[in-house]
């Protein structure tokens, strides 16, 4: 039986005006299986909450601390809980 997980991911830096959201949603749907948000988080953060099987929610979080090429990464922060199944997809969210 696969483990799943919940993953609740914070990344500052330039991380706005650079694509990022759309990178991050289009990338947690090419890994598939995923699902959870990102949103912008006021001027230079991002927050993201993935949840699925662990190998994959792990290479979501390592793809989110790369980001786009234009963005630059600074900190960022993992919070690992329990999955809720709340979600029925992974999408953008209305921003902060």
């Amino acid at each position: 039986m696969t483990s799943l997980v919940r993953a609740h991911i914070i990344v500052k830096g330039r991380v706005q005006g650079v694509g990022f959201r759309a990178h991050v949603e289009y990338h947690a749907r090419q890994i598939g299986g995923l699902t959870g948000w990102v949103r912008n988080v006021g001027y230079n953060t991002v927050e993201a909450v993935a949840e699925g099987e662990r190998e994959k929610v792990e290479r979501f979080i390592e793809m989110v601390k790369q980001g786009p090429s234009m963005s630059r990464v600074d900190e960022s922060t993992v919070e690992w809980g329990d999955v809720t199944g709340e979600f029925r997809e992974f999408g953008v969210k209305r921003s902060l």
